[in-house]
């Protein structure tokens, strides 16, 4: 463990060296602005068994996590999936916020040339094709919306294990439904509604690379279950809803729903 955290450090210094400075200064001397859009990439790692989410936890926790903040990359949530009746299968979140499309390239190519020392120190990585540690990663890119281009963190008191971050994916039937689906969120008032009744918002993104398409993915938190479960009773009770649910420009718009409740693991940001 002592010669993974040297060796650890010695990569961190390397990818800092070479992180990209939000406050530096462009060839005209402006100095760079914060993104008008952020793009996130959301990997979704499927294991068998517990030892492999073990693997998998360290390998996030010691070596990726520290690795992409080293390149500046701030606000990175892992999660983990709340059991239900559908679907008991143990998987990992990871949502990376990104600043242009270029920094996910970037960040891509930088993870690597992670130095042998470090990952030959990593079980996750010395781990042999008869004991993998992970069955698949799915990866799904977005780009956030208009109406909350910026991600949030919010700031929520309760026990990690409490907590509850809801991820939605609506997908609808083609192109022209997926754009008024998206448009009942941004000019018909969702993202605001959601804003108003407190739901602790996260990201609204677009889709632009993902299994589901054309389909929207949001996050929202909340203290704990009993607090979700009333402020979905107030969401469809709400004049605001009640007003767009039924124009004709949005009915019909998503033609499935996924729901997935999540908690924060201990070495998520937020």
């Amino acid at each position: 463990m002592k010669n993974l955290g040297l060796a650890l450090l010695s990569v961190l210094f390397f990818l800092s060296c070479e992180a990209p400075d939000t406050n530096k200064v462009d060839s005209n001397s402006k100095t760079v602005e914060t993104p008008a859009k952020e793009f996130y990439q959301l990997k979704v790692y499927t294991f068998s068994n517990k030892e492999q989410v073990g693997i998998t936890d360290d390998f996030l926790k010691q070596i990726y996590l520290p690795a992409l903040k080293a390149q500046g990359i701030k606000n990175i949530g892992v999660f983990k999936s709340i059991p239900n009746e559908k679907d008991s299968t143990d998987k990992t979140y990871v949502l990376i916020p990104y600043n242009s499309w270029n920094q996910v390239l970037e960040t891509e190519d930088k993870m690597n040339t992670l130095s042998d020392e470090v990952l030959q120190n990593s079980a996750y990585h010395t781990a042999s094709h008869e004991a993998p540690p992970y069955d698949r990663i799915e990866t799904t890119l977005m780009r956030a919306f208009d109406d909350m281009p910026i991600m949030a963190t919010p700031e929520i008191n309760s026990p990690r294990a409490q907590r509850i971050y809801e991820l939605r994916s609506y997908e609808s039937s083609n192109e022209n439904y997926y754009k008024r689906k998206v448009d009942m969120f941004n000019a018909g008032g969702e993202v605001k509604l959601f804003d108003r009744l407190g739901f602790n918002a996260v990201f609204y993104a677009d889709v632009i690379s993902g299994a589901k398409m054309p389909n929207l993915v949001y996050m929202t938190t909340f203290q704990d279950r009993p607090t979700r479960d009333s402020l979905w009773k107030e969401f469809v009770a709400a004049p605001e809803w009640k007003a767009i649910v039924d124009l004709p420009k949005y009915v019909h718009t998503v033609s499935h729903a996924d729901v997935l409740l999540l908690y924060p693991t201990e070495y998520s940001d937020y």
